[in-house]
Parts: structure tokens; sequence; C-alpha cells
């Protein structure tokens, strides 16, 4: 069987081999933690984009858009606290001289632990076989308990160190755990030390003249300063939302796992503003829907899993994370967070400017509490990668590449496909092309032989192909392939535009 690793190494050649996503500059050898979306990537990417944007904004009235700037008066990010405590606690090992996060290596030590019980839960339901209880097995078994009791320490000591900064208990913590570097397999650490994830830059004309700027590394304070100026000409009132989706920046010194972490990534958030002691009621609410929305693409719920933080963020009095099973283990695809009145209470503080809401109902004013639903485009995207990417073998003996991706993000929606050049196939595969690409992105290929063609379809994710055959011309009907089961009805042309519509339509 196809290990994970080599599931992620597959998923990232496919990924460039197949116009998905490229290294950046490659041909100047790349730029480490940048990646550019390609032909089908981008238009993958865009169509997570729609589906969520449609998700938030137009299926609920009191959520509404806007696209902040990429560049914000400096003093931003220090009432937001990213001047004085955005950064990572980083170490360096003294042999490999290679820099890692000292958080990142706990957690990794902590995630061999749970795989070990895994492993044992996998052996016991191949010896108990139906009879297998697994909730019960582990609530018993006394390996689990001391597997369980030892990650519960280390993250509880973690997370107190983390909390009080304390870097020498951290790199203390990691010393005791025997944690080697992954290159030179040495315990040679330095001390750990912070580091500001910012891009800092310089805007003005003259050097002398010019001003520190931050590219941002976040698109929530966007919405936050824009907060008065939407409630206001929006004509909105708590509880109501901001979304938006946009590009962020942050320095990533240990960037890895493909597009998971990068340098440059695109975020889709929403800000949802609420009365104060409500907050958890929604913060409960947001969590649940965004678990639907992610549902509603056909992806398996054993997939997904809620992860409620025990560190809590200085601006925070709930959080959680929606994890996804991704080829390397379970991570943080979104975050659902209970920010409080942190943020705009900081900016009504630095800009001496009102920030409150006054409340008829109640007959007073307050500053609006937030909760945050957070997900990144890029894992998300390649969430989707990961899940869609499998590798099968037929029942005639050959095999085929094939991403199963939800119909409706498919990147085209629908292959044209004459199954000779020549008879007057092309033309009437033209027509056809030229109807369905009013409303699809569709694509039309009439080169090497039909098995080809259906192949290089799948290895996109398109959901279906369409065979125009001599057959056509005369009875004016099509064959029309379905991707995931390959399956082949006759239908007629007229019926084409609906059927395709009614397949890869986004619902919610």
């Amino acid at each position: 069987m196809i290990q994970n690793e080599d599931i992620f190494k597959a998923i990232i050649s496919h990924s460039k081999e197949y116009g998905f996503i490229f290294p950046s500059s490659e041909i100047y050898d790349g730029l480490s933690a940048v990646y550019d979306y390609g032909q089908y990537g981008v238009e993958l990417k865009n169509n997570i984009k729609t589906y969520w944007w449609k998700a938030m904004a137009q299926m609920h009235e009191n959520i509404v858009g806007i696209d902040a700037a990429i560049f914000m008066h400096p003093t931003v990010w220090k009432a937001s606290g990213h001047v004085d405590a955005f950064s990572d606690p980083l170490i360096d090992n003294k042999d490999s001289k290679k820099r890692y996060r000292a958080d990142v290596l706990i957690e990794d030590y902590i995630a061999k632990i749970e795989e070990k019980i895994n492993k044992e839960v996998t052996k016991a339901a191949k010896r108990f076989g139906a009879d297998f209880d697994e909730s019960m097995f582990l609530q018993t078994n006394g390996r689990i308990a001391e597997y369980r009791k030892k990650i519960e320490d280390i993250s509880n000591r973690m997370n107190r160190a983390l909390n009080e900064n304390d870097f020498e208990d951290i790199r203390q913590l990691i010393i005791d755990l025997e944690i080697v570097c992954p290159v030179s397999g040495s315990r040679n650490w330095t001390d750990v030390r912070q580091f500001n994830l910012m891009f800092a830059t310089q805007m003005g004309a003259a050097a002398d003249g010019a001003s520190q700027v931050y590219l941002r590394p976040e698109t929530a304070q966007g919405i936050f300063v824009n907060y008065l100026n939407v409630q206001k000409t929006g004509r909105v009132k708590p509880p109501f939302g901001i979304a938006q989706i946009g590009k962020a920046f942050r320095n990533e010194i240990v960037a890895r796992q493909f597009i998971f972490r990068m340098r440059e990534f695109e975020q889709m958030e929403m800000q949802y503003f609420v009365r104060p002691g409500e907050e958890l009621t929604w913060y409960e609410y947001w969590k649940e829907q965004r678990m639907k929305w992610h549902l509603s693409l056909g992806i398996p719920a054993e997939k997904y899993r809620f992860h409620n933080h025990e560190k809590l963020a200085h601006y925070a009095n709930a959080a959680a994370d929606i994890e996804f099973a991704f080829p390397f283990g379970f991570k943080e695809l979104e975050g659902i967070h209970s920010r409080t009145d942190f943020d705009l209470s900081a900016h009504q503080q630095y800009s001496g400017k009102k920030l409150q809401y006054f409340d008829q109902e109640l007959n007073e004013s307050y500053v609006p509490y937030v909760v945050e639903t957070s997900i990144g485009v890029d894992r998300m995207f390649l969430a989707i990668l990961s899940h869609a990417y499998q590798e099968e073998k037929l029942e005639d003996g050959s095999e085929r590449v094939v991403l199963r991706i939800p119909p409706m993000l498919a990147p085209v929606k629908a292959a044209v496909l004459p199954l000779v050049k020549k008879d007057g196939l092309p033309e009437k595969a033209r027509e056809i092309m030229d109807i369905l690409k009013q409303d699809h992105m569709c694509q039309y290929d009439e080169k090497d032989a039909i098995g080809r063609r259906y192949r290089r379809q799948d290895a996109i994710g398109t959901p279906y192909c369409i065979t125009v055959d001599h057959q056509t011309l005369e009875d004016n009907c099509v064959t029309i392939r379905e991707r995931d089961s390959m399956r082949q009805d006759r239908i007629a042309i007229e019926k084409l535009p609906q059927i395709i519509s009614d397949k890869v339509k986004m619902k919610f």
C-alpha cells in the first residue's frame, strides 16, 4: 500500500506536472516557501474562494464583504499587538545549522506518541475483528492510558512555558524528551529565542523621509479598522459580520510541507460583531456552521476534527481549530476564535476614535465583541488535493491517476472531445463547446486516442467528458462520461447545458 509520505510526494509532483502549482521563479532556482498557481490551480483556487464567499456573504443577509489594502498605517500593528508579540520561538541545531520552531519540534514528538496509539488501535481491531469496541479499548487499555498521560504532561508543560515566555524551559523540555535534529540526529541545541514574523518595508520617495510600514501578517485588522465605516454605511447592527479574502505575508523561518506553510498566502476571514456576553453562544454557532461547510463538499467526516485550544491567544476567551487529515497528519485548516472586544478596544485607544455601537434595544453603548472564522485558501487547496488524489487499478489491469475534486470546485467542468479529427466531428464538437463555455470553464481536446484524453481529464479532475462520434451527426446525441464511476450515458445535446449545470452547481 502506498504510504502517506509517498502520497504527499506524488501530490506535489502531480501538481507541477498537470499545471496546478509551480515553484515561484523556478527558472532562477525558485524562492523558498513561495509558489505560483498554474492554469488549473488558479481555477480551483478561485472556485474555493467563490464557494466560501457565497456561503458567507450571499447566504447570510447580515454578512457583508470588504477588500482592505495590504498596506496599513503602522500604528495598526502596534495596537493589534503584532509589533511586540507576533513571533515564533526558534531553536538552532549547532551541528546541522538548521533552524526549527521549538514548539513544532515538541508537537512532532507528541504526534509520534499519537501514532503509537493509532497502531495499538489498529492491532486490536485486527485481533478482535467485528467484536472490537474502539471507544472501550481507548478507555481501558493501560498502555494507551500511559501514552495519553505523557501527551497531557508534555502539552501542559509546553503551553505553560509558551504562555509565560519561559524559553529556557522550552529548551529544557526538548532536551528532556531527547528530541534530535531531523538532519544531524544530534541534540546539540542553542537557546530558544523569539523572531518577529512581519515583513517590514519603506514607504516614501526618499530614504530619509520614508516611514516603515509592514506587509500585513493577517487580513483581520483591515476589517476591524473599517468596522465603523461598514456599520454606518451598511446600516447593519450586531450581530453582523464582515468577510474578506486577501493576501497576507509572514516571514516564516521554518516554512515546510509544500503550500501548507508559506511566506505569501491567502486568507478567507469573517469577523462577526456581537453583543458582549453573547460571544460564546455565537462561537459555538460558528463552529457548527463552519464544519457543515466543510462537510458539504462531500469529504468524509473522519477527515476532520475539532481541536480546542488550551493555550489561548492574548485576545481570546475561546478558540478551536478545525483540523484536517493531511498526508502528514492532522493539522490546522481553519480557526474559530472568540476575540472578545480586544481588537476594537485597542484601535479605539490608539486612534482616539470611538468604535462603539449604541444599542437602542438595550439603551446603552458598547464596544462589540467579535467571533472570528479564519481559513487559509492555500491550506484548503491542499486539503482538497490531498483527498482528491487517487491512484487506481482498473478491472482491465490498467491504472489511472484521478483527482476526485468536488464537481462544484473542479477547475474544468466538462471536456468536449471529438472522437476523430475529421468527418465533421470537430465542427460539431466546437458547436457544443461554444454553448457550454458560456456558463462553465470547459476544455476542447482532439489530440491523441480517446482513452488517453480521458486519462488527461481524470488527472486534472474534470467531472464530465462529452464525446462526439459519427452517430452524433445522425441522432444529435453525445456520450457523457462521469469521472469517478467512468459510467457512460447517451444523451441529447439539447439536454447537456442543464445536466452539466445541475451536476456542478454550488449548493449549500
